[in-house]
């Protein structure tokens, strides 16, 4: 008699607009890692990429987000830095509540995947 197998179901989110994928979850981590750092400097050390691609991701986010994710702050006594705005902060948690969401509805299709 065969075993019973079970099947699981995969899926990637990511968020586009009229340029293509706009938000993935690498943007995402990004933006966590600037939250969490203070600075885009920080943030690509953390994730192990250079600077110049991480502010290249944070000035394209900035430009095709309807208002920008991530501001600079200017240097002072501590040197600059960066910092999410609010649109930046309801970006991560709208990003993670869909993905919720989509996992929730995945876990109830798993169930009866038969083939």
């Amino acid at each position: 008699m065969p075993e019973n197998k079970k099947y699981d179901i995969k899926v990637r989110l990511w968020i586009e607009e009229a340029e293509g994928p706009f938000l993935g979850i690498g943007k995402i981590w990004l933006l966590e890692n600037i939250q969490k750092t203070g600075s885009i400097t920080n943030a690509a050390k953390e994730m192990k990429m250079a600077y110049r691609q991480a502010w290249q991701l944070v000035e394209e986010m900035n430009k095709r987000a309807e208002t920008p994710l991530v501001e600079k702050l200017l240097g002072g006594k501590g040197g600059g830095g960066a910092r999410l705005t609010e649109a930046g902060e309801r970006a991560i948690t709208l990003f993670y509540e869909i993905e919720k969401r989509i996992k929730d509805f995945i876990e109830k299709e798993t169930q009866n995947l038969k083939f």
